[in-house]
């Protein structure tokens, strides 16, 4: 497990140089006020990995930064919109103080018992999330490609476009025994009975999409929520983030033409409620995506994965941000669940209908701040994970979460409908 442990770290932190990988001004630039300056995420990964694998989480605890400056990269001190501004470490500082880091800590967890590398686990997670956010700056960044995307599989047409999930109880949730690494609001395991209901066998696509924009449905009012309209008036949304009116996208620098076979994304909630309501169907809620997920209705057990117990890999799902963007339609046959469900694990996040609530008998892990001061907030949960996040951050229980008005993120849907 140790082996494993030092792998993924060894793994994230490869990703996170190569993302880094830039010339000073594009890392110390604020590429959007959403987003940090790369620079703040690269020292802010070698901060948390200190503070939580070499100083225990205690942050009064003196670490190889001065105090002044470790302060610099608590992320509820300073908001994204103020990081530019600090006197952060540039990035040569930034580099040498996460190699320092890893060295102490690779040597540190040496000393680790095997059922004790939770919080090591916790920091790679951590890691890859942070990974992927930089993705997702280098995509608002202005200029020419700094990035270079890898092939990914053909699609395929699929036979129909949606499964029957039966009605009948499943077990939603995991717990620490079967997944030592899920982090708390996936925990814990607890029975749900969910009526029956039809799910999409594939995300929306493009295509789907652009059908939705030739049929007036962004200046159509009666497909959105009464907050959803007016969101979109006072946005002035027309189109997914990064199209253009010609039927063009900017991808990572790149002026192409949408893909139609491709999962839809950068669409926000309200765009995504809006296009569920125009096809007459709905957002599926988190349980019912994770039953269609995860639930072996033959074996009355969950799977680790929808297509059962074989670790995620290329042939299996988009994950890791190799191939910059999402995979056609159909390109992973063998993804599918015990139900016929496909592409369930990376592509595009989901959104769900689903409020960000604690399952009942939630306890907080040691990092308490990662899921309680956002229950019960403005935020709808999405699954699933999308093309940027990596395999030992993914998984059928993962819950993500972010404001419905959200879509620099690599969002897309998956619809539901009544039975």
């Amino acid at each position: 497990m140790l082996e494993d442990v030092v792998s993924d770290l060894m793994r994230a932190r490869a990703r996170t140089l190569e993302l880094t990988d830039l010339d000073e001004p594009t890392l110390v630039a604020q590429h959007d006020p959403l987003m940090s300056p790369l620079v703040w995420d690269l020292a802010h990964i070698g901060q948390q990995e200190e503070l939580w694998l070499l100083r225990g989480g205690d942050q009064a605890r003196p670490g190889l930064l001065a105090p002044e400056v470790d302060s610099l990269y608590d992320a509820f001190k300073h908001p994204r919109a103020d990081r530019p501004s600090l006197p952060l470490l540039p990035p040569v500082e930034a580099r040498a103080f996460c190699h320092e880091v890893r060295g102490r800590v690779l040597d540190a967890l040496e000393q680790v018992a095997a059922g004790d590398l939770f919080t090591a686990g916790m920091v790679v997670q951590h890691e890859q999330q942070h990974d992927e956010t930089m993705y997702a700056t280098l995509q608002l960044r202005q200029g020419p490609p700094v990035l270079i995307g890898q092939r990914l599989p053909a699609g395929r047409r699929l036979h129909s476009d949606r499964v029957f999930i039966p009605g009948g109880e499943f077990v939603l949730g995991v717990d620490a025994a079967d997944e030592p690494f899920s982090l708390d609001n996936e925990r814990p395991a607890h029975a749900v009975d969910l009526g029956p209901f039809w799910i999409g066998r594939a995300p929306v696509s493009n295509r789907q999409w652009q059908e939705f924009i030739a049929d007036g449905g962004y200046h159509d009012a009666r497909w959105w929520s009464p907050r959803g309209w007016s969101h979109r008036v006072e946005a002035g949304l027309e189109r997914p983030m990064f199209w253009s009116a010609e039927g063009t996208r900017r991808r990572f620098g790149v002026e192409e033409d949408v893909p139609p076979d491709e999962p839809v994304q950068h669409v926000c909630y309200f765009e995504a409620e809006a296009f569920a309501a125009w096809c007459g169907a709905r957002l599926p809620t988190e349980a019912e995506w994770e039953k269609a997920c995860a639930w072996d209705p033959a074996r009355k057990q969950r799977r680790p994965w929808p297509w059962g117990s074989l670790a995620p890999s290329a042939e299996l799902a988009n994950l890791g941000g190799a191939g910059l963007r999402p995979a056609p339609i159909g390109a992973y046959s063998r993804s599918a669940s015990a139900y016929g469900v496909e592409q369930l694990i990376g592509d595009v996040w989901e959104w769900t209908s689903s409020d960000f609530r604690p399952w009942p008998g939630f306890v907080p892990m040691i990092y308490r701040q990662y899921s309680e001061p956002f229950f019960g907030g403005d935020y709808k949960v999405l699954r699933g994970g999308s093309w940027a996040v990596a395999s030992s951050t993914i998984r059928p229980s993962f819950r993500n979460w972010d404001h419905p008005i959200r879509r620099q993120i690599f969002t897309g849907l998956r619809l539901a409908w009544d039975n």
